[in-house]
C-alpha cells in the first residue's frame, strides 16, 4: 500500500525543500511531487528530465473581437475590476454630451446598446465628431466573471478557457517527479495543486512505489489543504523564531482539523535552543509528535551551489536528517 508523506511549513524559509529533497534521496523508490505550484524550487536540487509537458488551464478570460466590436462601451460600463480599457492614445473612459448643442432627439437613449445595434452603427456613420472606439481586456485584471460577454450587444467577447501554467512528469535520480509552473498572475493554485497529486498518484499506482513524498507549500492557505488533504502524514518543518513559533501553530491546527497526524522537526535548532524547546512543548501538547531538531550547517549551502541534497555531501547535519527519516518510520519493510 502506498503511503503519502506531506512535508510543508508554517512560514517560506524553513528549510522545507531541503529537507524534503533529503528524504527523496533517502528514500530510495518513492515519487515525488512539488505541491508549491506558486515558487518551486525542488527541481533546483534534484535537477529532473521533463518528460512530458502539459497546459494546465482554469477558469476563463474575457477576449474582445475587435472587428466585431462596435464600440459601445457596455463592457467598460459594467466592468467592475478595472480590466476594460480604451485603446489608442486619445482614448477616454466617457463621452460627454454638450448641452448647447443637444436638441434633445432622444437619439442617444434609442441608440442604447441593449435596445438597438442598427441604430448605433447609424450614428457612429452619421457623426462623424465622433470617432470609433475600440477597447480591449487586460488579462491580468480580468477576474473571470463573465459580466462583459453577458452584457456585450454583438456578442463581441469571447470567453475561453484561462492558460494558467504547465504541469510535467520527469525523471529524477531519486524517482519519478510530478512539478508543476503556475503562470504570472494565475490563479487556481490549489486546482494545480491537486493535478500534480493526482498524477503522483497514478504514477505510484502504476510503478508499485511505496512511498509518495510531496514537498507542499508554506503557509494555511488553500494550495496547502489541496496538498495535505487525505495524506498519511504530514512532516512540519519549522525554524526557532517567533514567527516559526507562531506560524506552526496555525499550521497544526489545519492538520487537527483534517485529522491528519503531524510530526514536527525544528530546523537549526542551535540558533536558539530556548524557542526550540517551547515548541517542542507546544507541538507535543497539540498532539504532534517530535521528529527530530536539525542544526545550523553552512554545508546545506555548498550541497546547494552543487545542486544536491544536503545528504549527498559530507556535512554534520547529514545525521540529523538521516534521525529525522527513521523517526518518519516509513522506510520500505
Amino acid at each position: 500500500m502506498t503511503k503519502e508523506l506531506v512535508v510543508i511549513s508554517g512560514k517560506g524559509g524553513t528549510g522545507k525543500t531541503s529537507v524534503t529533497a533529503s528524504l527523496a534521496v533517502l528514500a530510495k523508490n518513492s515519487v515525488i511531487a512539488d505541491c508549491d505550484v506558486d515558487a518551486a524550487d525542488l527541481h533546483l536540487v534534484l535537477s529532473p528530465q521533463v518528460r512530458e509537458r502539459h497546459e494546465f488551464r482554469s477558469g476563463h478570460e474575457a477576449v474582445i473581437r475587435e472587428r466585431d466590436c462596435i464600440g459601445c462601451g457596455a463592457c467598460l460600463f459594467h466592468c467592475r475590476y478595472d480590466a476594460v480599457r480604451e485603446k489608442g492614445a486619445e482614448a477616454q473612459t466617457t463621452l460627454s454630451v454638450t448641452r448647447s448643442v443637444c436638441e434633445d432627439c432622444d437619439f442617444c437613449v434609442r441608440s442604447c446598446p441593449v435596445k438597438d445595434n442598427e441604430i448605433i452603427r447609424m450614428m457612429q456613420e452619421g457623426c462623424v465628431s465622433i470617432p470609433k472606439r475600440t477597447f480591449e481586456i487586460d488579462p491580468v485584471a480580468c477576474e473571470g466573471c463573465g459580466v462583459c460577454v453577458r452584457f456585450c450587444p454583438v456578442h463581441a467577447i469571447d470567453f475561453p478557457e484561462r492558460l494558467c501554467g504547465e504541469w510535467m512528469i520527469s525523471q529524477t535520480r531519486c524517482g519519478p517527479m510530478v512539478h508543476a509552473k503556475l503562470g504570472v498572475a494565475a490563479e487556481n493554485s490549489g486546482k494545480l495543486v491537486y493535478t500534480v497529486r493526482r498524477e503522483a498518484q497514478r504514477l505510484a499506482k502504476e510503478g508499485g512505489y511505496p512511498l509518495i513524498l510531496v514537498d507542499g507549500p508554506p503557509g494555511i492557505g488553500c494550495p496547502v489543504i489541496a496538498s495535505l488533504t487525505g495524506a498519511d502524514l504530514v512532516l512540519v518543518v519549522t525554524e526557532p523564531t517567533l514567527s516559526g513559533e507562531h506560524d506552526l501553530e496555525r499550521v497544526l491546527a489545519l492538520t487537527r482539523h483534517f485529522n491528519i497526524p503531524a510530526a514536527v522537526c525544528v530546523n537549526k535548532w542551535d540558533l536558539n535552543p530556548e524557542i526550540t524547546s517551547r515548541i517542542e512543548d507546544k507541538a507535543r501538547s497539540v498532539g504532534a509528535r517530535i521528529a527530530g531538531r536539525i542544526r545550523y550547517d553552512r554545508g546545506v549551502t555548498l550541497a546547494q551551489m552543487e545542486e544536491k541534497a544536503v545528504v549527498e555531501i559530507e556535512t554534520p547535519c547529514v545525521d540529523d536528517i538521516q534521525q529525522v527519516w527513521q523517526q518518519l518510520g516509513l522506510e520500505e519493510e
